[in-house]
């Protein structure tokens, strides 16, 4: 089948769901890492905690349970990795046998497309599950750095290079929360990109419905009302005009 068969082998319905998808995903990390002044986002908050943690290592002893946090954090970019590589190995096992998608296609009364229109659906699958791969294992890798900063940190606080390595930990910290969010965000969007197997329209709602979940729990959830509850000092201010980089 030429480029033109497979172009108009998908109707408008089926860009324009495909568009939304794409704005959705790449505008809700937009907005998630540079959110409005007056509205931070729950990733912006955590940025702050994570610097001021590093603040607090400086000073703690023994600092075994900073390493165990940062122990934590690389076993959950390891599962979702080795996850990723799981769905990424399955997803190739259907492109090599689509046969079974037509016939299951055919069961629920569905329109019987051509075998590339569903390796392409597939693969729009694959695509998320590869991107997702790519920032856990970035991220793995960025705790890793961290961890190793960290521990170049000197026992004694009044170091000139105590607090100043400190805040580089920190900032590798907040990068590499960055990235695993990033892969999050593609694992939500993937699993939603699935519903174009069933059509358009299911795409389309599927998509609303995950950019309304990912925004509730960054702009209107209940853990970040707990963050910016007056409890506590707040965490100390990003780079750069007070504003925290975003995780």
């Amino acid at each position: 089948m030429t480029w033109t068969g497979i172009i108009t082998s998908f109707g408008l319905l089926d860009y324009a769901a495909i568009a939304l998808l794409l704005i959705a995903w790449l505008g809700s990390t937009y907005l998630i890492e540079h959110p409005p002044r007056f509205r931070p986002s729950t990733s912006t908050l955590m940025a702050g905690y994570r610097r001021a943690w590093m603040h607090e290592f400086v000073t703690r002893q023994p600092r075994i349970f900073d390493s165990q946090i940062v122990a934590n954090l690389r076993q959950g970019t390891a599962f979702f990795a080795s996850a990723s590589m799981i769905a990424i190995g399955g997803g190739f096992a259907l492109l090599g046998n689509t046969e079974r998608l037509q016939n299951v296609a055919e069961d629920l009364a569905l329109p019987s497309d051509p075998v590339i229109v569903w390796e392409i659906k597939l693969l729009l699958l694959l695509l998320f599950a590869t991107n997702a791969f790519l920032k856990f294992v970035w991220s793995h890798r960025l705790f890793g750095y961290c961890s190793v900063i960290m521990a170049a940190v000197p026992n004694d606080e009044t170091s000139p290079i105590a607090l100043p390595r400190a805040e580089k930990a920190g900032e590798i910290n907040v990068t590499a929360a960055r990235g695993y969010n990033r892969g999050l965000r593609s694992v939500y969007f993937g699993i939603s990109s699935a519903a174009w197997l069933v059509g358009a329209v299911p795409l389309a709602i599927a998509v609303l419905f995950t950019l309304a979940v990912v925004l509730r729990r960054e702009f209107y959830s209940q853990s970040r009302a707990v963050l910016l509850a007056d409890t506590d000092e707040p965490p100390p201010p990003g780079r750069g005009g007070g504003r925290s980089l975003s995780v």
